[in-house]
């Protein structure tokens, strides 16, 4: 039973992450419909408007949920709650304190979805671009944690987690020079 409670886990973990992957980039679309005219800017806003609502009360939201479910019974049920301030139990407590901010990154992508639903758009698109890079943080750094568990370096992790950030604003800062030298 426990290792299908963990299959389950894992399986809303990802269509947790699929949404929250795939919002951001429908925020920056309907975003970009504003640069649109007339009837183009509404046809868009309004497509992307059912878009992100199906996506989000469909998919993100009750995965987000199961995930949390799931990912509560497996931990009661292999004992970690028991061992998460003692040594063997670290690694679980900093995945946790990644988790919940990830939740709180998870709100944060629903207060822009309430936003935009009202037509109020505070974001470029540049700065939705960076936003939809934060849940590829958590997740790298929350996979590693479940993957390595004790055996990985504190130092070391947060390290490489420093040097994937670097990079991946390094990525984003250049598609931006290309898309602006290509306009």
């Amino acid at each position: 039973m426990y290792l299908y409670l963990k299959a389950l886990h894992i399986i809303f973990i990802v269509t947790w992450f699929a949404g929250m992957f795939y919002m951001p980039r429908l925020f920056i679309y309907n975003t970009e419909a504003g640069e649109k005219t007339g009837e183009a800017k509404e046809t868009l806003r309004q497509q992307f408007g059912i878009m992100m609502k199906r996506l989000w009360y469909g998919i993100t939201w009750p995965s987000a949920i199961l995930t949390l479910f799931f990912g509560t019974t497996v931990m009661l049920k292999s004992g970690w709650d028991r061992l998460i301030f003692e040594p063997a139990g670290r690694w679980l407590l900093v995945k946790l304190i990644f988790v919940v901010l990830l939740y709180i990154y998870h709100f944060t992508l629903h207060k822009i979805f309430k936003d935009q639903s009202k037509g109020l758009f505070r974001y470029s698109s540049q700065q939705l671009r960076l936003w939809n890079e934060v849940a590829t943080i958590f997740l790298v750094a929350i996979v590693m944690l479940a993957t390595v568990k004790e055996s990985m370096s504190f130092l070391w992790g947060l390290t490489g987690l420093v040097v994937f950030i670097v990079l991946l604003m390094a990525a984003i800062y250049i598609y931006k020079k290309i898309r602006n030298s290509s306009k």
